[in-house]
């Protein structure tokens, strides 16, 4: 399908992540022709930004004046069973095309890859030929769209393979090596433009996901001794707002405490620093007091300047909290991480923080709102100054127009889950976009919720939000003593009071998040 000896096309700098950042004046000046299978292969971690494990990847391809040049990216988990392969390659391939479909740039071809490490006993052979009934499907899929694929590629243990190439000088039978990182052109190019490679999403998801240390215990206890604490008063509607005070109050104590920290090297020693600085009683805290929806909005106000920093790096330590049966509590934590990242112009962190926060709660619609948001390359400056109107509201320096929404964003609504079919741990991205990943591998006893019907009709604030968002629910929770004794009288009291949230909505299975997010 694919000469290779012709150019792929010229690439411009500014294609290599999404196309409306922009990377310098000599963004545009610069650019790299792809010529062979191996710098396809090389480009790959440089598209996406990070490199891609277990994945299978589209990236199209559109037409200038004869040249091909890279456009939307999408990546999806391959799942484990292969009855799934087909419905995920079509869900990868649908997604990709309607969504540049929906920006007025429709993919003329596509590049498709799979990339597995070899399981123990495989070689990289072995997985290139397993995957192959895979990679036929994703051309297949392609095909039924009237995009062609011109090459597909297998990466795996350092070596590549082409299924389009039947020269073996050109990719032999036993695959090609992969070049050494940050050696090629392309490589320079991107370091010139400032675009970075930042790892795998293995390492990017660590950072967010749960303890697993002797110190789980001692944060478990604590946050059902908060739980014991804080739920009767975040449901008396004469102490829920003294409670929202008290958790920000902290918060704002712990982000100047971590601004006034010194700097370390290394994420995972920064990450160890953040830990010791935030005691296990204020973690628990702060994660029941986020629970309530409107304490969590006023904390997504720390998300520019100065605050911003820190304030991710509280969120992310929250994050880690979250242990045990309180997995489902880190989605208010992992959703303000990732406002915090896509505000401050980090896609990648702020698409798997967002997914993540699904993958804790698959019904915590903030998250799948902005989730949405992010896909679809929304400027977050609307829901900032939605943010901003609110604060100095609350502070008496309002004299901003308080009619801002979050709907001036544009369309955060997601549209009805499709069928996933893909199969347990599949993921959907646009360039680095992650579906719902699953936050934590612990066992999770689900708590009762707190629901009130008549909730969702009261706007909580000045700033008037879509529906779904007002929709959401709270969780405080307990695993204490009791706790259930505790929570169903409190949802008796909310129905009266008016003070529970309601969840009116249920949005589909996980695995369908993020289709139809291809990025141009």
């Amino acid at each position: 399908m694919t000469n290779h000896g012709e150019s792929i096309g010229p690439h411009e700098n500014g294609d290599i992540t999404r196309g409306t950042v922009p990377l310098g004046p000599s963004a545009h000046d610069t650019q790299v022709t792809l010529r062979t299978p191996a710098e396809l292969a090389d480009a790959l971690p440089y598209l996406l930004g990070y490199r891609p494990e277990d994945s299978m990847v589209l990236v199209a391809l559109h037409d200038r004046a004869g040249r091909g040049r890279f456009g939307g990216r999408a990546r999806l988990g391959i799942p484990v069973n292969r009855d799934d392969w087909e419905s995920a390659a079509r869900q990868l391939a649908q997604g990709l095309v309607t969504g540049g479909e929906r920006r007025g740039a429709r993919p003329e071809q596509m590049v498709a890859y799979v990339c597995q490490e070899p399981a123990p006993g495989e070689t990289g052979r072995d997985v290139m030929r397993r995957l192959t009934p895979l990679a036929q499907l994703l051309r297949t899929e392609c095909g039924r769209l009237d995009v062609p694929v011109i090459e597909a590629l297998c990466v795996s243990d350092g070596r590549f393979w082409s299924y389009c190439c039947p020269t073996e000088k050109c990719c032999p039978p036993e695959g090609a090596p992969m070049g050494l990182p940050g050696t090629s052109v392309l490589a320079a190019a991107a370091t010139y433009a400032g675009i970075q490679v930042r790892g795998s999403l293995r390492e990017l998801r660590a950072r967010l996901l749960p303890w697993e240390t002797g110190a789980v215990l001692e944060q478990e206890v604590a946050l059902d001794s908060a739980g014991m604490a804080l739920v009767p008063r975040m449901l008396d509607g004469s102490l829920r707002a003294d409670v929202a005070e008290e958790t920000l109050a902290l918060a704002e104590r712990v982000i100047h405490r971590y601004a006034a920290a010194t700097p370390v090297s290394g994420t995972h020693q920064a990450d160890l620093r953040d830990d010791a600085l935030v005691a296990h009683d204020e973690a628990a805290t702060l994660i029941l007091g986020l629970q309530d929806r409107t304490t969590r909005d006023r904390a997504a106000a720390w998300m520019e300047g100065d605050e911003a920093g820190p304030a991710l790096r509280l969120w992310r330590a929250l994050a880690r909290r979250c242990v045990g049966p309180y997995g489902e509590h880190a989605a208010a934590p992992l959703t303000l991480a990732g406002w915090v990242a896509w505000s401050t112009g980090d896609d990648l962190e702020a698409r798997e923080a967002l997914a993540m926060a699904l993958g804790a709660d698959p019904d915590y619609l903030f998250a799948r709102l902005l989730h949405q948001a992010c896909n679809e390359g929304l400027d977050p400056e609307s829901i900032r100054r939605c943010l901003r109107t609110e604060r100095a509201g609350r502070t008496g320096l309002a004299g901003a127009d308080a009619t801002a929404t979050v709907a001036d964003a544009g369309p955060l609504h997601p549209d009805p889950a499709p069928d996933a079919g893909a199969g347990a741990g599949a993921e959907v991205e646009a360039e680095a976009d992650g579906a719902p990943a699953t936050a934590s591998g612990t066992r999770r006893r689900r708590r009762p919720r707190i629901t009130d019907p008549a909730d969702d009709r009261r706007p909580k604030s000045e700033c008037a939000r879509p529906r779904q968002v007002s929709s959401e629910h709270s969780r405080p929770g307990s695993s204490g003593p009791g706790a259930g004794r505790t929570r169903t009288r409190a949802a008796q009291q909310a129905e009266r009071n008016g003070t529970g949230d309601s969840r009116t909505a249920q949005e589909g299975r996980r695995s369908g998040d993020g289709l139809n997010e291809g990025v141009e």
